[in-house]
């Protein structure tokens, strides 16, 4: 279980520290306590609160499997962040917030397979039959992208939240996020606007020890709730084989099994809802979905309602052909390239 969060150890760590008081950003008035010599103090009881709000949130997206990145630019984060994500196992971003990481992630994940190209070149020995100054290049080029993109090169589609360490500095990844509405977590300090922010901790966002504190606290929760995931699949695995049928039994009369149901929100554009929909119209499976042709596909999403007949299902048979015969790879490379990973 993550630790129990103590406002002693946030005071200790300086996280009640704000900022001056002409520099305050009135928004922020909810969570400061008093003023002091010309400085903001905030509410540490708020602090530990919403620190627990953020925790059974991150825990959630954690569990679910999906990815929480990471971003603090600023000089005392950089190590922290890296360390606090890495033992996570979550990406991250401490140099240059790359423009249209989120927006146009397509490009990004192409810088990043450049990079995988580099490296396979190496592993099979083209990298040897370029000239001494081709070479030179292409390490620099690997050098520049391992720095700058090297913690996101697992990231496969857009993460699941973000987490940022000052909101003001980080400014251009707030609107990316907000555009695309992915939920945004972050420490917020008195000069600092909070309603951009989906789940806000105020605190110290300036002072390493406070960053750490926060981060300390941040990272357990993660690391509990992927914990959490790994166990419930343990578990299922366990449960099917003890489902499993028992050999050397009484033969009995063989009755055709109904197939088991896919996931088919892992076709681009399909979510829960439409799953139901599907399969209250017997389409259970992604062979089920490839059979049926684009316009019983709008037939069926338009009898559903109007927010379902505006959908556009002209990819949803190609997918699913491409997930029946189990070309996930191939799958996943169109996505990426079609959409970008945007679900």
């Amino acid at each position: 279980m993550a630790n129990k969060i103590e406002v002693k150890n946030l005071l200790e760590a300086g996280v009640h520290f704000g900022h001056l008081t002409r520099k305050w950003n009135p928004n922020m008035a909810p969570y400061i306590y008093m003023e002091r010599n010309g400085i903001h103090v905030i509410n540490l009881y708020k602090t530990a609160a919403k620190i627990e709000e953020a925790n059974e949130a991150l825990k959630k997206i954690a569990a679910s499997g999906r990815k929480i990145l990471f971003v603090a630019t600023k000089k005392q984060a950089k190590d922290i962040v890296a360390d606090k994500a890495g033992k996570a196992n979550m990406p991250y971003i401490t140099e240059r917030w790359p423009g249209g990481m989120l927006t146009n992630f397509v490009t990004i994940r192409k810088a990043v397979k450049k990079m995988a190209s580099i490296d396979r070149m190496k592993k099979d020995g083209t990298f040897l039959t370029l000239s001494k100054k081709e070479r030179l290049q292409v390490d620099r080029l690997r050098e520049k992208l391992e720095k700058n993109l090297g913690s996101i090169s697992d990231m496969t589609r857009l993460p699941g939240a973000l987490f940022i360490v000052d909101t003001m500095r980080e400014h251009i990844a707030v609107k990316e996020a907000l555009k695309l509405n992915i939920p945004i977590f972050a420490m917020v300090d008195t000069n600092s606007d909070p309603r951009p922010i989906n789940y806000i901790i105020p605190s110290n966002d300036d002072a390493s020890k406070s960053i750490e504190a926060v981060l300390s606290y941040v990272s357990d929760a993660i690391i509990e709730g992927l914990a959490d995931r790994k166990s419930e699949k343990q578990a299922e695995k366990e449960g099917k084989e003890e489902v499993a049928a028992p050999k050397n039994i009484k033969e009995t009369p063989k009755v055709e099994a109904k197939a088991e149901a896919d996931d088919l929100t892992k076709v681009e554009g399909i979510g829960p809802k439409i799953t139901e929909i599907f399969q209250s119209n017997n389409i259970n499976t992604y062979a089920d979905l490839a059979s049926k042709s684009v316009e019983e596909l709008s037939e069926i999403l338009a009898t559903a309602g109007s927010p379902y007949a505006s959908k556009n299902p002209g990819s949803w048979p190609k997918q699913a052909k491409m997930a029946a015969d189990g070309k996930w790879d191939e799958l996943k490379e169109w996505q990426d390239n079609t959409k970008g990973g945007i679900e």
